[in-house]
């Protein structure tokens, strides 16, 4: 079968004589206690929109409005994980992938009027459970962009009251799954959430306002301080974090003023983000780069965002290199002759190891950190039953012995998730950019075994027969 990892052949995975994926002997990757898994999430997988009583979400009406996004893709189907769920939990346990990234669906699992919907829950149920039985260690995330259509017919993220239906799902997850779940991620990424939602109008709910991107954020971050300790209340066993995406700004030459610029990208895409959660207050820089954005912050917001956390998850993917705009703020000045993905994103290794180190030196409490996502999108195809995806292996490689090189300098960083483990639905640009190390045919729902999963495979074989 394609999708049996256990029948890779090992004649393919040593094609050359220079392995190309397999770390240096002296690699922090092989030490037993770094956890090397694979991430998903609901919406760009599962499909089953309407089924079991899961509710729309503002996914499935931004996909439904023409325009939005790429070829008038939705996730109505996506790969019919919903379906499929045990064939999918049989090929990450074929891979030996040590650890699944997944996350829930808030419109599957409560009704409007917040009432429990069981087929819901029993699915994510039976999901975890089939992991568990195969050894494989679960980080759930709560909230991956997937908001109830109801919550947002009611003002979404600028509505004060979504942070506390937040609260109360968090609530109701983490009583019924509790003893099933390693780690509980609270939000991922919301910047996105909130910039490209509220802010630019690039993801649902496709607001554009930067008063609006701001006061959503603060709705978010007061939404996971306010679920920290309602999942430590109900499943104290467990993990409780974020997921933050983070970018690296570098600036396109030495002046003060591109240096400068640099400095404020990293503010608006990181401090925005980790200062509330670590140093309990926004930075002032913000607000002098979008003067007049301020939220409104009630007494004691703050306090309950920044609840002690026990890990912090890492989105990383590329650069940006920035120049001064010549008045208050920057521009983007892509560089020439740089290796770019699908996405047209620079492939820059060196950024993800520049930002673990400078976290480290900028935040006294930064917890443990695992890099939650980390990949690249190509144009894969399956050639005579295989899929030879030459470049995500290399950049994985790459991107690996960055975070080798952060764990040296004295980050702590506890693993890496592959994204994604297949090809899937990719937001506004639905399903022609493929992330995965899984090959997924939309027409038939075939999964192919990529190269690249082959040769992680190989690898994790290879350490555990170290032991």
């Amino acid at each position: 079968m394609a999708n049996d990892a256990s029948a890779v052949s090992d004649a393919r995975s040593h094609q050359s004589l220079a392995d190309p994926f397999t770390p240096p002997a002296d690699s922090s990757l092989w030490h037993q206690n770094f956890l090397l898994g694979a991430a998903t999430a609901s919406y760009q997988i599962e499909g089953a929109v309407a089924e079991d009583g899961r509710l729309p979400s503002i996914w499935d009406t931004f996909s439904a409005t023409p325009g939005k996004v790429l070829a008038g893709d939705t996730g109505a189907v996506a790969c019919d994980h919903y379906h499929r769920w045990q064939e999918d939990v049989d090929m990450l346990a074929g891979l030996g992938l040590e650890a699944y990234r997944l996350s829930i669906a808030w419109p599957r699992v409560m009704g409007a009027s917040g009432v429990p919907n069981r087929k819901g829950i029993d699915f994510y149920k039976r999901l975890l459970a089939r992991l568990k039985e195969k050894g494989i260690a679960t980080s759930v995330t709560l909230y991956h962009w997937d908001l109830p259509q109801h919550l947002e017919d009611r003002g979404g993220w600028l509505n004060r009251d979504t942070a506390y239906r937040f609260a109360d799902y968090a609530d109701l997850m983490s009583r019924e799954l509790a003893g099933s779940v390693d780690a509980w991620a609270t939000l991922n990424e919301p910047w996105c959430s909130a910039y490209l939602g509220y802010g630019n109008g690039h993801h649902a709910p496709g607001l554009a306002d930067g008063r609006f991107a701001t006061q959503a954020m603060h709705h978010l971050l007061l939404a996971h301080g306010l679920a920290v300790p309602v999942l430590r209340a109900n499943d104290p066993a467990s993990q409780k974090g974020i997921v933050a995406n983070m970018g690296r700004g570098t600036a396109n030459s030495d002046s003060a003023a591109d240096q400068r610029a640099a400095h404020l990208f990293e503010v608006q895409h990181n401090a925005w983000i980790l200062d509330p959660l670590l140093k309990g207050a926004y930075p002032r820089d913000l607000f002098e780069l979008w003067p007049g954005t301020e939220p409104l912050v009630l007494d004691g917001d703050m306090q309950t965002i920044a609840a002690p956390l026990d890990f912090l998850g890492v989105n990383y993917y590329f650069r940006t290199n920035l120049a001064s705009d010549g008045a208050h703020g920057f521009k983007e000045v892509p560089p020439e002759g740089v290796e770019r993905t699908q996405m047209g994103w620079e492939v820059y290794p060196d950024g993800l190891r520049d930002l673990l180190i400078g976290f480290r030196n900028t935040y006294a409490n930064l917890p443990p950190i695992y890099i939650t996502e980390n990949g690249m999108a190509s144009d894969d195809k399956v050639t005579d039953g295989q899929v030879d995806d030459t470049q995500r292996i290399a950049f994985l490689k790459r991107h690996l012995a960055a975070v080798d090189q952060a764990i040296k300098a004295g980050v702590d960083v506890r693993g890496y998730f592959l994204w994604s483990l297949m090809d899937n639905f990719e937001w506004a640009f639905g399903y022609e950019r493929r992330f995965g190390v899984v090959h997924v045919d939309y027409a038939t729902q075939k999964r192919t075994i990529k190269r690249s999963a082959e040769l992680v495979s190989k690898f994790l074989r290879e350490r555990k027969a170290r032991v």
